[in-house]
């Protein structure tokens, strides 16, 4: 995971495994700070022959590089105080260096600008710049100068803002990296959801078909000794097995379309397997197109869930424009709803509409959604 927070970069998501971004960061700064430290370092030479100066000059310029080089280290600081407390050492090691070597080297300045951008949130950002850039002035003001280092002071000041900008469009650069590992990660557990709902629903009713119609044969060969029966029955369990496994297959794929006419169909036959009577509708003319695969969903479940639970005797469907009914006369309706019922809200909820699993009085339960106005 990605976060920016307060002008902070942080990057969670890499717990380890060096990163490659200091080390390019190294390569590239050290480029940077070359027009700097290599005239630096001669002009010492040339005229400070003291060597307790010497080695502290020497010391101050090793320190406002180090300090630039290790920019990496302070962006995911996550207090604000100790990266402002940072940037403000570095300006005022900056301004040590101008007293060091002389306000031509005004450009130096423009390191710490950097960092002050980079690494504080925008308020901050424009008030440390700008006392820096009122520093200069009244610097150069008091050594009466402001003229002659005019040019020095509009690089610097058109530095700065281009550093401002620059510093914007890389939060904003990492803030949308963020948003798009957010949407993947999202994007995962959306098909992760859609896959388990599918299998869920599929396998579930599936599986409970096969096994009433498995226990049909089983007892037609026991009792009525009915072998041309259950071979059809078997026959009938080895196509759906198949049906089911072509099923998986599509749903995995996320090619696999739902019927209601087919549902139905489906429906009618589990029911007469199990030994309930069902009361269909014979056309599905009345629902509207869009919802006739949700509504597929619903009968399915709720079926699967008669004929696990209820031990009915009578099913009956019923369907409108945008609502669909499912209830039974059994005795041992469903407990809590299970992950069946849950997937069929969501499904429900991306049409618009809602389900509603209640037992009935007198006996029985019903499962009833609709959607669009018949959900209000």
């Amino acid at each position: 995971m990605v976060n920016w927070r307060d002008g902070r970069w942080e990057d969670t998501s890499r717990t380890s495994g060096p990163s490659r971004f200091p080390v390019r960061w190294l390569v590239i700064s050290s480029l940077l700070l070359l027009p700097f430290v290599i005239p630096s370092s001669i002009e010492l030479l040339e005229r400070e022959h003291r060597w307790p100066v010497l080695v502290l000059s020497f010391a101050l310029v090793a320190g406002y590089c180090a300090g630039y080089l290790a920019m990496p280290v302070l962006l995911p600081v996550r207090r604000v105080g100790t990266r402002l407390a940072w940037c403000a050492a570095h300006v005022v090691a900056g301004f040590a260096l101008l007293v060091l070597f002389g306000d031509e080297h005004m450009y130096l300045m423009v390191y710490s600008i950097s960092m002050v951008a980079f690494a504080l949130p925008t308020p901050i950002v424009l008030a440390v710049d700008g006392v820096a850039v009122l520093g200069l002035t009244g610097w150069l003001l008091v050594e009466g100068r402001f003229l002659a280092e005019l040019g020095n002071l509009v690089t610097v000041v058109s530095v700065s803002i281009a550093m401002f900008f620059m510093g914007r469009l890389s939060r904003m650069v990492r803030q949308l990296r963020a948003a798009q590992e957010e949407i993947a990660a999202l994007a995962v557990s959306a098909e992760r959801e859609r896959l388990a709902r599918d299998l869920h629903d599929l396998l579930g009713h599936s599986i409970t078909t096969i096994a009433v119609k498995a226990g049909l044969a089983r007892r037609m060969l026991e009792t009525a000794h009915d072998e041309r029966s259950a071979v059809e029955e078997i026959r009938s369990i080895e196509g759906l097995a198949r049906s089911t496994l072509a099923d998986v297959r599509a749903t995995v794929t996320e090619y696999r379309e739902v019927s209601l006419p087919a549902e139905l169909a489906g429906a009618r036959e589990a029911l007469r397997a199990a030994e309930i009577r069902a009361e269909l509708p014979s056309a599905v003319d009345d629902v509207r197109p869009e919802l006739r695969g949700v509504f597929g969903y619903v009968v399915r479940e709720a079926v699967t869930n008669v004929i696990r639970h209820s031990g009915a005797r009578v099913v009956r469907i019923s369907l409108g424009e945008d609502w669909i009914e499912i209830t039974d006369d059994g005795a041992n309706p469903p407990g809590a709803p299970g992950n069946g019922l849950r997937g069929l809200g969501e499904r429900l909820a991306a049409v618009g509409g809602s389900v509603q699993a209640e037992p009935l009085t007198g006996g029985g339960f019903r499962v009833r959604a609709s959607a669009g106005e018949a959900a209000a």
